[in-house]
């Protein structure tokens, strides 16, 4: 099946020009959307990509109206790729269907391939340098080791686990996550009684 796509944004809204061309590009389809491309919310567009079958050929007037920058325009030639759909752009006479317009499926892939990689350096360069200078990425530790200890310290001194938590703005299972236990000064007196038992046994 031959599906045409015209767009026309807000302020345009005459698609006759691209519609006539897509009739005489004897489309078996035509379907019209009035967005901004750069939205990427598309629905008419995201129907025509949900419709499309391998051995399609989605039509266009131009490679403008599938997209707005060559991002996007690298993402939706991606997926009809992927569902085996060609591509065929009536004014930059792009026709993936050929043996010659397969390249542009090639190019796009590299593309795509190359921005991949130059956001994977970005990214790696950043973290190196955020180490550097002490920085470390991740969510911050909800108590520091002063806090922890003044904790240890509240809590031998008779602190409620209610009042730690309003003080640090933790939760319950935060300080338990911190090794902290109501009384621990308590928790050690049994043991020490266990101790002296089995001195007396023997």
């Amino acid at each position: 099946m031959r599906i045409g796509y015209a767009r026309v944004s807000t302020v345009e809204q005459d698609t006759k020009l691209q519609t006539d061309a897509l009739k005489k590009a004897k489309c078996d389809r035509i379907i019209s959307e009035k967005a901004s491309g750069a939205k990427t919310d598309r629905p008419e567009l995201m129907r025509v990509l949900d419709i499309a079958r391998k051995g399609d050929v989605l039509i266009v007037w131009k490679l403008d109206r599938l997209a707005r920058s060559v991002r996007q325009l690298i993402e939706t030639v991606q997926l009809l790729d992927d569902k085996g759909v060609q591509l065929r752009s009536l004014t930059e006479n792009i026709d993936t269907s050929t043996a010659g317009g397969k390249l542009v499926f090639h190019v796009f892939a590299a593309l795509a391939e190359f921005e991949r990689g130059v956001i994977r350096e970005r990214t790696l360069a950043g973290l190196a340098s955020a180490r550097s200078d002490g920085r470390y990425g991740g969510r911050p530790p909800a108590l520091s080791d002063e806090d922890v200890e003044l904790a240890k310290t509240l809590l031998v001194k008779g602190e409620t686990f209610e009042k730690l938590m309003d003080r640090f703005s933790v939760t319950r299972s935060t300080l338990y996550k911190y090794g902290l236990r109501r009384h621990p000064i308590e928790t050690q007196k049994p043991k020490a009684k266990r101790q002296r038992k089995k001195t007396a046994s023997r």
